[in-house]
């Protein structure tokens, strides 16, 4: 049984002492592929640095997180578009979005970056993967007038009810992101989740955070998603074979590696 792992930050510090080991705990769990999301100019080139030694196993995306967002995200906002245009190989723009829990200072401004990269996804047919933390009326704002644009991707993290994510659902081209979050014990995913198709979502890990249950309170690696897995096979009452292959299938479809 194989299946991926569409967002993990192994590129981080970390895992600097025993990256090697990581990557061949996700392979032994039957990990096929691993997608990292960007964070912003600092890590570039430990990004790029994994998915080259780790290459056609580990995938890297370009994009700036909201969370750096603060008074030079003109100049961080040009290395992403600088990135983007000069022929590495990003399968996607990520990851972006709108982060309020922390700090509100520079909303206004990571409501323009937010929008100038799904515009660049937009031009480039890429797809978009979507960080929200107390912000999800702001993003689904923001996305409103693509509505009818074939705007593709994955909302990272999803952890709201069942209205928000019909809200999501309401993009055709956009998947929902499962993560630890479902294992935990007092988590509402379970019932919000048993009403979304299988053919919507997507799993992850969010690499070194949210590790699930059993593994809660350690240091998340990509092996960690096989818990997710089966954990989202007991919900949606299919076997963890057909939660693999249909979670798979989804995330190769929407990084274009299947047609």
């Amino acid at each position: 049984m194989q299946f991926i792992d569409t967002h993990s930050h192994l590129f981080l510090e970390e895992f600097q002492s025993d990256l090697p080991e990581v990557i061949a705990r996700a392979k032994e769990a039957g990990v096929s592929h691993i997608f990292m999301p960007n964070i912003d100019s600092s890590t570039v080139e430990p990004l790029l640095k994994v998915c080259g030694d780790y290459a056609g196993f580990c995938y890297p995306m370009a994009g700036l997180h909201p969370t750096s967002v603060g008074e030079d995200w003109r100049e961080q906002l040009q290395v992403v578009y600088q990135e983007l245009h000069i022929g590495r190989p990003y399968v996607a723009i990520g990851e972006i979005g709108i982060d309020l829990y922390w700090d509100k200072t520079y909303v206004e401004e990571q409501k323009k970056v937010f929008s100038q990269q799904v515009e660049w996804a937009l031009e480039m047919d890429l797809p978009i993967v979507i960080h929200c933390r107390e912000g999800f009326s702001e993003i689904m704002e923001q996305l409103q007038p693509y509505q009818d644009t074939g705007l593709k991707g994955i909302f990272h993290c999803f952890s709201g009810d069942e209205a928000q994510a019909q809200q999501i659902l309401s993009f055709p081209g956009m998947l929902i992101g499962v993560n630890g979050i479902l294992t935990f014990k007092k988590s509402s995913l379970p019932a919000v989740l048993a009403g979304v198709p299988l053919e919507r979502m997507v799993l992850e890990t969010d690499s070194p955070y949210l590790a699930p249950v059993p593994y809660r309170g350690r240091r998340n690696e990509s092996a960690y998603v096989k818990a997710t897995l089966l954990k989202l096979a007991e919900v949606m009452s299919k076997s963890p074979e057909k939660v693999a292959e249909i979670t798979s299938k989804n995330a190769l479809k929407v990084f274009g590696m299947l047609k």
